[in-house]
């Protein structure tokens, strides 16, 4: 059952649908690997010609309509290892619970392009759906982005200054095409999983 927000009346999100797109916030951070899920947010935005706004301090957020449904659209303003507080106060601000909340974020362990989508699971170690699973229920939908891990002697790494300087960099301009191309498919994604559900898109766009 959708839970409808008690909280702060002024605060206008009543909505269907919540999507939650992670990144860091200001222009140093809005061309990197690690604000996809931003960019995302900001495709369907555009789409439904919403014009999101600073919402508390901790959000921009907007609603309007998407697959016939009403959906607010957020951006934690919070750096994505902290995004679990602001996304957690967009759901019940916008009376929507878990399984009708969708969360888009990069990913390190699918390649370049790649597009994967799913409802429940754990974080995967990424820090910013570890945040919003410590503080909402898990059982929301993830529209992962892949991006790659960086790549040092020929062989994938994990090390965490390796991986700082990857997420937190900018593609080159032949990846770059690619990105813009597979952040279109992500904004698809997720207006098929509104109007058809998450099996459905899953079909449809889970790929390599």
């Amino acid at each position: 059952m959708r839970i409808r927000s008690l909280l702060r009346k002024k605060v206008k999100l009543d909505a269907d649908w919540l999507v939650a797109g992670l990144g860091n916030p200001g222009p140093d951070y809005s061309s990197t690997r690690h604000n996809l899920g931003f960019r995302v947010v900001n495709e369907l935005a555009r789409r439904a010609s919403i014009q999101p706004k600073s919402v508390g301090g901790d959000l921009v957020a907007g609603v309007g309509t998407l697959a016939e449904e009403r959906v607010a659209l957020v951006k934690p303003l919070t750096f994505v290892n902290k995004s679990g507080p602001a996304v957690a106060r967009a759901q019940r601000e916008a009376g929507c619970d878990s399984p009708h909340t969708i969360v888009v974020y990069d990913d390190l362990d699918l390649p370049a392009g790649a597009l994967r989508i799913r409802q429940g699971g754990g974080h995967g170690g990424h820090n910013g759906i570890k945040s919003v699973v410590a503080h909402a229920d898990p059982e929301f939908v993830r529209v992962r982005i892949g991006i790659g891990r960086p790549v040092v002697d020929g062989k994938p790494t994990r090390d965490p200054g390796h991986i700082s300087a990857w997420v937190l960099g900018k593609p080159s301009p032949s990846e770059a095409k690619d990105i813009d191309e597979t952040v279109k498919l992500a904004a698809d994604a997720v207006e098929a999983v509104i109007r058809d559900g998450v099996d459905s898109a899953g079909n449809k766009f889970n790929r390599r």
